[in-house]
């Protein structure tokens, strides 16, 4: 099984990789985490989807101190990757987004794989559903696993935070809500991004933190509907970006696609906002603390 990391954007977020703010005690980023506890959960590949001017700094510190326990690989998020006849259009500088950026593994992967955020903690526990959910998955199939988070388990003080209402029937996910999610007086309040009106939600409901398992039989999908997307956004090629959330959601209309949602106890950490950032090194600390990981992560 292979773990692609999503971490074309991380430059572009925290200005250069050099200035990515190490939380753990030995100077390790949330990316080694992520890492370690895919390891445990059987993972045996690792894929960093990156831009290609941050190759050399890339492999001189996360890829450095992981190549010994991983087998490593990198592939590039490239503006003109894109399908026959489509060009860039002047001054475009963004990526194409989630769906683009996963597209770039295509010749790269060749088993069962799962994504993830770069700068998203996850948690043991989410990466053993995952691992679970990807070894029982035969290589033809066209199912997806997506881990559901509690919403209780992701959210910070400081703010609201983007995350994806999952709605389930029998296990399986009927529809995604991208929303802003924000807790005030102990009420949960989901604010869609498409406008509609703002619902309260309970803690348990469970949202999307954009990991999610596939086969290799998801590029062939990915690479049609990316095509479909520009194509239909032709006059609005300077700033469209095709997400993958959007992309499988379109599938599950279809009934193309199977979206099983796979339950965790994980509790998930991030830097939305700068104040929370001493939360999580406090929170990482407590779980070297509780020898949940060692105090050096790549020590032996």
């Amino acid at each position: 099984m292979t773990l692609v990391i999503m971490a074309a954007g991380m430059g572009s977020r925290y200005g250069g990789l050099k200035q990515i703010d190490a939380v753990g005690p030995n100077g390790e980023f949330i990316i080694d985490y992520s890492i370690y506890d895919a390891i445990k959960a059987g993972f045996n590949k690792v894929v960093f989807i990156i831009k290609r001017e941050n190759e050399e700094i890339f492999k001189e510190t996360i890829g450095a101190r992981v190549e010994d326990h991983i087998e490593v690989e990198y592939v590039f998020q490239e503006i003109d990757d894109l399908p026959n006849g489509i060009k860039v259009p002047d001054g475009r500088v963004k990526p194409w987004g989630t769906t683009h950026a996963i597209l770039a593994c295509r010749n790269t992967v060749k088993e069962n794989f799962a994504i993830i955020n770069a700068d998203d903690f996850y948690g043991l526990d989410a990466y053993m559903s995952m691992g679970n959910f990807l070894k029982n998955l035969d290589e033809n199939s066209y199912n997806i696993g997506l881990v559901g988070y509690k919403v209780k388990n992701t959210l910070t003080e400081n703010g609201a935070v983007k995350r994806g209402i999952c709605e389930i029937n029998d296990k399986y996910l009927t529809k995604l809500i991208e929303s802003n999610v924000e807790c005030e007086g102990g009420v949960i309040t989901a604010s869609p991004l498409d406008g509609s009106p703002s619902f309260e939600i309970s803690d348990d409901t469970l949202v999307s933190m954009n990991m999610l398992g596939f086969t290799p039989k998801i590029f062939a999908l990915l690479e049609s509907d990316f095509k479909e997307y520009l194509e239909e956004n032709k006059d609005n090629m300077e700033k469209c970006q095709r997400v993958i959330p959007d992309t499988v959601f379109k599938y599950i209309k279809q009934d193309k696609v199977k979206v099983e949602v796979l339950n965790t106890s994980a509790k998930w950490y991030g830097v939305t906002y700068k104040e929370d950032r001493p939360m999580i090194v406090s929170s990482i600390k407590k779980l070297v603390d509780d020898k949940v990981y060692p105090n050096d992560l790549w020590e032996n």
